[in-house]
């Protein structure tokens, strides 16, 4: 046997436990639709994350829908579904992961004196109890229990182990220390993780895992930190999202995972190839930016400016890249379909892409492409805006049918517009407005009976050109409640309509299911 392959044998495998359609979802403004997160879920798979967080049941009917579809449907990774440490939270959970062929539950409370005395009006004793009676509880229904001390970080080390050790005897698989409010350093982290497994030495027959927040942007260096000191399962969430700052970035950990492979000795099962696709596809449906600067799947991370850089990269690129477009699937996609092109043709430059589109999505999508495409050559940009535009697009109750505006510098722009709706007919409405836009809005809100106020607006265009289409994403506050939506049209106007009209979709299916508002992990 060589030296390398007995180093390979010696190399720990961490998990790669993705967050982003639990945790990730909690950012403010993202509310994906049942559909977009099945999508988003069976990209992870193709990534080949190990672990998909897909939602907390408990919360609303959505998000329990959402689990249970991505349990039956989505194979290859475990599906976990977050609980409380309460019995009804652990039950609705089981019900949605059961149909999963690897189904776990997460179960979690809060250790830290802050939680226990202000968030939960408890007691140390008591949360000690309630978390080996949940994990015994979840143990009973799921052959695999993951359990986490929020706001562990902050929490007693003593106290910590103790409630770790509970958790553990009672039969918790995996135990995951959670630095929820990004609080904690490198070096205070690893030297938390070391002390704790010293006194819980159980945790050698546990899998380890940690859960980094970034709000004083140390949550991948915290990360790192915890696979040196013998985590074996890293919490990551697709472009780093989640609640306030949000969570490790999982294209940032898997990257420097794989690439210091040498420093950190471990091996992770992710396909980097796919990261590019996944940070798009997840952008893209949340609404979210990519920085441009941002590490690994930011549009900057392989260019270089610099005249001396250049050089360097012409003559040999290792001299200013420790990676290669190639390592994240960016290998330039040279998708063009025309007019011409067929729907099987498009349903396969739609799969390249990953991104699975059937039936009634589909004959959409086909639709809006040969509108497009007899105004211009269709790019593969075009295509995932289209994709992404069409997935889950019929879950929405309103509907933008027809939009006329009439508009002018030397006075108020009006908008007339024809809403319908899926259960009570169509709607039409006139309003005035300080532009074409304000006009069309508040046309739309007459005729929904819906009104917002316009929080967010961004308008971009999908490619270069001045036949490129224009994608618009507007945040939207309804009665107090912030919702997104995104519309994609050659005519600007219309995207901002449609942009307009899913922000109330979201509002109203949102409004029928009522919320757990207690920020977990």
């Amino acid at each position: 046997m060589s030296q390398a392959q007995r180093r390979r044998e010696r190399m720990r495998r961490v998990q790669i436990f993705d967050t982003t359609l639990r945790d990730g979802e909690q950012s403010p403004g993202i509310s994906l639709s049942v559909e977009e997160k099945v999508e988003i879920a069976h990209q992870l798979a193709r990534l080949k994350v190990d672990v998909i967080e897909a939602g907390f049941p408990i919360t609303s009917e959505g998000d329990f829908e959402a689990v249970s579809r991505i349990a039956a449907e989505v194979r290859g990774p475990a599906v976990a579904g977050l609980a409380r440490v309460k019995f009804p939270d652990i039950e609705r959970a089981w019900e949605a992961v059961k149909w999963a062929g690897k189904p776990r539950i997460h179960t979690f409370v809060g250790t830290s004196d802050l939680h226990i005395e202000y968030q939960m009006r408890s007691s140390r004793e008591q949360v000690v109890k309630e978390a080996a009676e949940a994990v015994r509880f979840a143990k009973s229904l799921a052959p695999d229990v993951e359990f986490s001390p929020m706001d562990a970080t902050r929490t007693e080390i003593g106290y910590l182990s103790e409630v770790v050790a509970a958790a553990v005897e009672a039969g918790a698989d995996v135990i995951n220390i959670a630095d929820t409010v990004g609080y904690t350093t490198p070096a205070e982290f690893a030297a938390l993780l070391k002390e704790l497994q010293q006194r819980v030495p159980e945790l050698k027959e546990r899998t380890l895992s940690v859960h980094c927040h970034d709000d004083l942007g140390m949550a991948v260096a915290n990360t790192l930190a915890g696979v040196e000191a013998g985590a074996t399962q890293v919490e990551v969430a697709v472009n780093g999202i989640g609640e306030r700052a949000g969570n490790a970035s999982l294209e940032e950990v898997v990257m420097a995972l794989a690439t210091r492979k040498d420093f950190y000795g471990v091996e992770v099962g992710v396909d980097t190839r796919q990261l590019a696709n996944t940070s798009r596809m997840v952008s893209n449906m949340t609404g979210y930016e990519v920085p441009p600067n941002k590490a690994v799947v930011g549009r900057n991370a392989f260019a270089h400016e610099s005249g001396i850089h250049q050089d360097g990269v012409l003559k040999d690129r290792r001299t200013f890249e420790i990676m290669v477009p190639q390592d994240i699937g960016l290998d330039g996609n040279n998708i063009f379909l025309g007019k011409h092109s067929g729907r099987h043709a498009l349903k396969e430059a739609f799969e390249e892409l990953g991104y699975h589109l059937e039936g009634d999505a589909l004959n959409r999508a086909f639709r809006q492409f040969k509108e497009i495409a007899d105004n211009k050559a269709v790019t593969a940009a075009d295509l995932e805006a289209i994709a992404v535009d069409q997935v889950g697009s019929f879950e929405g109750k309103f509907e933008l049918s027809h939009f006329r505006v009439v508009a002018a510098s030397d006075r108020q722009s009006r908008a007339a517009v024809t809403i319908s709706h899926a259960e009570n007919g169509t709607y039409e409405a006139e309003a005035e407005g300080e532009g074409p836009v304000d006009a069309v809005f508040k046309a739309i809100d007459a005729a929904t009976g819906i009104k917002g106020r316009l929080k967010e607006f961004r308008i971009d265009a999908v490619t270069g050109g001045k036949d490129a289409l224009g994608e618009v994403r507007v945040r939207v506050e309804f009665e107090g409640e912030e919702c997104s939506g995104r519309g994609l049209s050659q005519d600007v106007v219309e995207a901002a309509a449609r942009a307009y009209v899913r922000a109330a979709n979201v509002y109203v299916a949102n409004r029928s299911g009522a919320r757990v508002t207690q920020e977990a992990i």
